[in-house]
């Protein structure tokens, strides 16, 4: 049922847009950073989870944001085919179709400086190339170094590992925040796949994890970083992102 309605809310997305040709001029400018891996080490396939970009990024766009979608390949954005099965996510994905297929591809001339914020959605696709990328990592710094609010959802938080402040002090060090769970990952039957547990290599940088029920929403804000848990958790987060983005 909440496919359903996110479906229908889509379909008016998609007409404001075509209706337009453009996504809101005014407002807070979000760049929305998605992996560009698309197996696991193992081969099977993986990638973004399509729930953790299409709820926040209807939201945002709803919420008067100008989003850009930006990638380490660029172009068509890997969907892991366990998010986009059903018929009602089949239909989302052809919704959602012209701007996966157009990701930005990530360079040097892409800077927080042109952006109010940044939000990274999960999919185990980022485990092997957001988590190791160094573009990647210095792209994030630019807004965890400015104060500028850094979101993300489930796997998503894997891209923080490399982040650091001025001082070389990793950017999770001392926060509260949250990833999917160990527990989850074991529940989902991928703890044999995954390259390494995001919830202890975010603990080993310092940051102060906490968990809520699994599966269920749970999303914390410190400072300039918001984190949801797993899918479930995706509109939280981004609420919690444009309740930021609007007292700026």
């Amino acid at each position: 049922m909440k496919v359903k309605r996110r479906l229908a809310g889509f379909a008016l997305l998609a007409g404001a847009l075509a209706a337009t040709g453009t996504q809101a001029q005014s407002g807070p400018r979000v760049l929305v950073l998605v992996t560009s891996a698309n197996h696991f080490a193992s081969g099977r396939p993986t990638g973004m989870w399509l729930e953790e970009f299409a709820t926040p990024y209807q939201a945002l766009v709803n919420g008067g944001a100008k989003v850009t979608v930006v990638s380490p390949l660029g172009g068509e954005v890997p969907v892991d085919p366990h998010s986009s099965g059903k018929p009602e996510e089949q239909a989302l994905l052809k919704t959602l179709e012209p701007v996966l297929k157009h990701a930005v591809k990530l360079t040097d001339q892409i800077h927080a400086s042109d952006y109010d914020a940044i939000f990274i959605p999960g999919g185990h696709g980022p485990l092997y190339d957001l988590a190791t990328d160094p573009q990647v990592a210095q792209l994030i710094s630019e807004f965890a170094r400015t104060q500028k609010p850094v979101a993300s959802v489930c796997h998503g938080p894997a891209a923080l590992v490399g982040v650091t402040l001025a001082d070389g002090t990793p950017f999770v060090k001392g926060k509260k925040l949250t990833s999917f769970s160990d527990v989850e990952e074991k529940t989902a039957g991928l703890s044999d796949q995954v390259p390494f547990s995001v919830q202890q290599k975010l603990t080993a940088l310092g940051g102060l994890y906490s968990q809520g029920a699994n599966f269920a929403p749970y999303a914390l804000v410190d400072g300039n970083l918001i984190t949801g848990q797993n899918p479930a958790s995706s509109q939280r987060v981004a609420e919690l992102l444009l309740q930021i983005l609007k007292k700026k």
